[in-house]
């Protein structure tokens, strides 16, 4: 997690990174959207300390991606699962996962995303509001807000 150096910034990328911008964070959100939703499951998945794991689990929880949720009374045994806040993170994740591939290319076996219902690739994209055109970067522009703009 970032260290609060950054309390003059309203730059919402900084308020983000302060959810899920440490490591195992994006890595449990991952596996979290993948169907993971168990603290054995997330541990053996991504090979993490399990004070680390219950660290950041905590912290999703208390920022309102995850839910604990009981499974179990006796002993209790608790499952992590998505909220609609931790499910809205799924273009970000596909995003980082895309452009790892593509521009880091595969140590080993990567990952199809596609749709349930046809099979196509599924695809994050940047696109215009108003006209629906696709963007990149370059036709973008950047202004600071002091709320939320809202589409038009």
């Amino acid at each position: 997690m970032l260290g609060r150096m950054y309390d003059s910034q309203t730059c919402p990328v900084a308020r983000a990174l302060e959810v899920v911008g440490e490591r195992w964070t994006i890595l449990i959100v991952r596996d979290a959207l993948f169907g993971t939703t168990r603290f054995d499951d997330f541990r053996a998945n991504l090979g993490v300390a399990r004070n680390v794991l219950s660290n950041r689990l905590q912290t999703l929880v208390e920022a309102d991606v995850l839910d604990r949720v009981a499974y179990q009374q006796r002993p209790p045994r608790y499952e992590y699962q998505l909220t609609e806040r931790g499910r809205a993170l799924a273009p970000v994740v596909m995003s980082l996962m895309d452009w790892g591939t593509q521009q880091l290319g595969a140590d080993g076996p990567g990952r199809a995303l596609t749709h349930h219902g046809c099979g196509g690739r599924a695809q994050v994209q940047v696109g215009c509001s108003r006209c629906a055109e696709r963007l990149d970067s370059r036709q973008i522009d950047t202004r600071p807000t002091g709320r939320p703009t809202p589409d038009r």
